[in-house]
């Protein structure tokens, strides 16, 4: 055997402890992050349900978003963390922090110039993203609406844009802590900003209500003042998600120096590296607003059920996903090209680890999917047909979960070799297969009740319109992954997808799912928040205990990353 296959075999057989804690402690706080954003939610659905105030706020939401996503997290991701680990490694700790300090000016000056526009230029903004809302004054004339969407996504968006230029800094934070294998941190800030809106919808309730909720208490006008309060309680959660890591980032810098200059050694590779990836970056998130303004044209509530749905739809994404592809690409842009077969056998066992959790989640959506629902989310306003219907949209939407989180790692598997430019252009091809597929599915969709699929329901009618987005998503998703996999063939031959390991897991879930199901048929009619707990528990633990009987290596993997 050769030296680089000797090299491979160890990689993937003796993973590195310290590896799995880093993706334990990113998954730890994305876990912790996501618990309390689905807490927000279901503060979020008790107020607002699904209807025209949550509609507004999913417009508000995703509104600053293009810039803190152009300009955070991936972004930095790409072209920030690959230059400044590579100083650290160096042992030039100086000329990290005179690099970290130029990215940090040019990224301030950079969020508050487009947070300033965002402010001014709300009403065209809103136009752009919902022209559908275009129509609500003459609705609201007419008496068949009772809420002009358009005028208070305006007001909602001069609020909330600023947060985002926050948030940028927050990413930058997060750039640097992972740098220096300080993963908890920097993945936990975000339940701050969760934290801030939960507690201002509460207080925000009782003011005007005079008791902690009660949203039935409510009319139309206190609910418009309460969607405003959460828009302030936003931007000040963006505020304390940048504060919190400021501390651990002060106590590593050293010779940081704030610039705005591009002459910084690292600075022009970078800016070179931002181009593509704020490309990619912007392709994806095109996506996202492709399905905020197609979804402004349809019946009034699927914005708000694409937003319930989207929530647990990237939960997985973001927990099992996310954790691997953060942890991983320090190491992977550690890596010379003379190491080849490590990086790809890295790579490989990195894609088993995901899909032993995300084929699981997948198969649980799809048939526990009204339970999970229900239990999250039905409270306040959002009954039993908004739950169906979030249920039906998040089934759609589940069919993509495995290519997403294969998407994320092999991305970062470009970008750990210096490529930022071919995941551009997939991403391009994702978004027009999604739109391609999306748009007749959704019209056709629109025309069908809900009440056509699962029954006559209490409350406001509803359409099954959005689930064509969701389903248009899935398919850009499937084509992404194998566009990815075929180009990253060149550089790395030996980088595979486990589809044989992903297929074995997708067996084993199947076979759990007895288990789960009879439990759930065996229970008496009781509340759902005792309900779906006992038959996730059933389904999870006679997959994991499978796993481990049949010795399946990545179930001890992920308990090295969480327990060391």
């Amino acid at each position: 055997m050769s030296d680089e296959s000797e090299t491979a075999s160890a990689v993937e057989e003796a993973p590195e402890s310290g590896e799995e804690s880093a993706a334990g402690s990113v998954a730890g706080g994305i876990f912790l992050s996501r618990i309390l954003g689905l807490l927000r939610e279901r503060t979020v659905a008790y107020f607002f349900g699904v209807g025209a105030h949550a509609d507004v706020l999913q417009v508000a939401f995703k509104s600053p978003n293009l810039l803190q996503n152009l300009l955070g997290e991936g972004t930095i991701s790409a072209a920030f963390i690959p230059i400044y680990s590579r100083l650290i490694d160096e042992e030039r700790p100086e000329a990290a922090g005179r690099f970290a300090g130029a990215i940090f000016g040019l990224l301030l000056a950079a969020a508050a110039g487009v947070a300033l526009l965002g402010v001014v230029f709300a009403e065209p903004i809103v136009t752009v993203l919902a022209p559908g809302f275009l129509d609500d004054a003459a609705q609201v004339a007419a008496g068949t609406l009772s809420l002009n969407r358009f005028d208070l996504a305006v007001r909602a968006v001069r609020i909330i844009f600023p947060m985002a230029g926050v948030l940028v800094l927050s990413a930058w934070a997060l750039g640097v802590l992972n740098s220096h294998r300080q993963f908890f941190v920097p993945y936990v800030a975000p339940a701050l900003w969760n934290v801030a809106i939960i507690a201002t919808l509460f207080g925000g309730g009782y003011m005007l209500a005079g008791m902690p909720g009660v949203p039935g208490a409510l009319s139309s006008d206190a609910l418009t003042r309460l969607l405003l309060v959460a828009c302030v309680g936003a931007f000040g959660g963006g505020l304390l998600q940048f504060g919190v890591q400021l501390p651990f980032v002060v106590r590593q810098m050293k010779g940081f120096s704030f610039s705005l200059s591009i002459r910084v050694e690292g600075v022009r590779e970078a800016l070179s590296a931002f181009g593509p990836v704020v490309a990619s970056r912007g392709v994806a998130q095109l996506s996202a607003y492709l399905d905020l303004f197609l979804a402004s044209w349809l019946a009034v509530g699927a914005l708000s059920a694409l937003r319930y749905a989207q929530l647990l739809y990237m939960l997985p994404i973001s927990l099992f996903g996310m954790s691997v592809a953060a942890s991983e690409l320090p190491e992977l842009s550690r890596l010379t090209q003379e190491k080849a077969a490590a990086f790809s056998a890295r790579l490989r066992r990195s894609l088993r680890q995901i899909a032993f959790l995300t084929v699981p989640t997948v198969v649980g959506y799809l048939v526990f999917g009204v339970l999970l629902v229900g239990a999250l989310f039905r409270t306040g306003q959002f009954q039993a047909g908004s739950t169906w219907l979030v249920a039906i949209v998040l089934g759609g939407y589940s069919l993509g979960i495995l290519a997403t989180t294969l998407s994320r790692l092999l991305q970062n598997a470009f970008y750990a070799i210096g490529d930022t430019t071919t995941p551009a252009w997939i991403a391009v091809l994702r978004v027009t297969v999604s739109t391609i597929v999306a748009v007749p599915a959704m019209f056709w969709l629109d025309t069908i009740p809900l009440a056509a699929v699962v029954g006559p329901l209490p409350g406001d009618e509803l359409f099954l319109g959005a689930l064509g987005l969701s389903l248009g998503a899935t398919v850009g998703a499937w084509v992404e992954v194998a566009a990815l996999r075929h180009w990253l063939q060149g550089p790395l031959p030996d980088a595979r997808i486990p589809w044989g390991n992903a297929g074995r897991m997708l067996g084993l879930a199947l076979v759990s799912l007895g288990p789960g199901a009879a439990v759930w048929g065996l229970l008496p009619n009781w509340h759902v928040l005792v309900v779906a707990p006992i038959v996730v528990a059933a389904y999870a633990a006679v997959y994991l205990g499978a796993a481990w009987g049949l010795g399946v290596g990545a179930i001890e993997a992920w308990t090295r990353r969480f327990f060391g």
